[in-house]
């Protein structure tokens, strides 16, 4: 891969906009992977994410990602994790989005940072309110089975940002219909859900 100055603005944005994307599902694997890739050698990491090549938030980064991909295949307990990085995951989305660009390019860092932190937030949302709806279920492979798909779908997604920009794009298009498509379903599933339970709450024993 080329170095990170000589990358041109839309390679840039398509690593941006993989952060913040991938941050509103695993955060702790987004900070892992990235840094670890820049660790190894693998790829140049532009000068604001080198900080994540560092062994001392490798290892942070790693463990909580160690916590996350197990608390992630648990019925409620990912419910509960999820609802806890609300305050996490989108703010953190913004900013690793906002590192890709130096210092000298202020106004694509404040973009990849808005860029970011929406993808994050639209990430985030349609997995948790996904997930939560799945946990309705009472048996456990299909929870299971949509945390080992985000597992899957986050390398998957960094590397075609790295080295395949223009499909990238083409994914994440795909990615971002796909979510909305789940957050309008899952919505008015768990709406329904609650009018129901609340219905019967209501009724007199």
């Amino acid at each position: 891969m080329a170095d990170p100055l000589s990358l041109d603005t839309t390679h840039l944005l398509a690593l941006a906009a993989a952060l913040g994307w991938a941050s509103g599902l695993r955060l702790y694997a987004v900070v892992f992977l990235t840094g670890l890739a820049g660790h190894l050698g693998w790829v140049p990491l532009p000068e604001g994410l080198q900080l994540l090549q560092q062994p001392l938030l490798l290892w942070g980064s790693g463990i909580l990602l160690l916590v996350e991909f197990a608390a992630d295949k648990i019925p409620l307990v990912d419910s509960a994790w999820d609802a806890l990085h609300t305050f996490i995951r989108i703010p953190a989305g913004a900013a690793l989005a906002m590192g890709v660009f130096g210092g000298d390019q202020a106004q694509w860092a404040v973009l990849a940072a808005l860029l970011g932190g929406t993808l994050a937030a639209t990430a985030h949302v349609a997995k948790a309110s996904t997930r939560a709806a799945v946990n309705t279920s009472p048996e456990p492979f299909s929870n299971i089975g949509m945390s080992l798909l985000g597992d899957a779908a986050v390398p998957a997604m960094l590397w075609l940002a790295f080295e395949q920009p223009a499909w990238f794009f083409v994914a994440l298009a795909l990615a971002l219909a796909v979510a909305v498509a789940m957050i309008v379903l899952m919505s008015k599933f768990l709406r329904a859900l609650w009018r129901r339970f609340a219905g019967r709450a209501r009724v007199p024993a």
